[in-house]
Formats: structure tokens, sequence, C-alpha cells
């Protein structure tokens, strides 16, 4: 298994400057590349599919090589494998009481 560090996600009620909006998902969201920490903010609106957990408490993204036997080792998993764009899947876990979302880009 491999996986490499992305960014830190950490939900705010508030947009800050330069979030785009994905309707698809109803989430604003920051782009982590612009920021010194690579820290990507999220406002989630109502409708979104992400679960609740998500929307208090922020996560640690990781690209991984195989996202199936990451989310096999998962204590739990809270948002199942979505292609987001086309060859690039999310989903998000916990493991050891954290929430981790794994991206995998083919």
């Amino acid at each position: 298994m491999s996986a490499s560090y992305m960014h830190i996600g950490i939900p705010v009620t508030n947009r800050k400057p330069g979030m785009t909006y994905n309707d698809g998902l109803k989430i604003w969201m920051s782009n982590p590349d612009d920021h010194d920490y690579k820290i990507e903010y999220l406002k989630f609106e109502e409708g979104t599919p992400f679960p609740e957990i998500m929307h208090k408490n922020p996560h640690v993204a990781y690209k991984v090589d195989d996202i199936e036997r990451y989310v096999k080792d998962a204590d739990s998993l809270i948002f199942p494998a979505t292609e987001i764009a086309p060859g690039m899947r999310i989903a998000f876990i916990i493991k050891d009481d954290a929430i981790i979302e794994l991206c995998e880009q083919k």
C-alpha cells in the first residue's frame, strides 16, 4: 500500500475568499494548493451527500494507489468510493479515530 499526504480539510461555517462551489456535492471548498500549509476549507450546504461527522470534524487526505485496499483496512466507511472527476475517486474512512480522505487518481 502506498499513501502520500495531500492536505488537511477543515470545515467552516462561513465562506472564505477564493472558495469554489461544487453543485453536485453541495459544498464550497478552497484549493489546498493555494495555501502554504495545504489547508482545504469546506463549507457544507443543505443536501450535501457528506455525512454530518464531516461537517464538524477535520480530515486528513492522502493520495493512494488502491482505494479499495484502504477501505478494507478502515475501522469504518463514512463516504463510499465515488468518482468526482474522470479518473479520480475519493472515499472517507475512519481509522484509529481519525477521519481520512482517500484519493485515487488513475
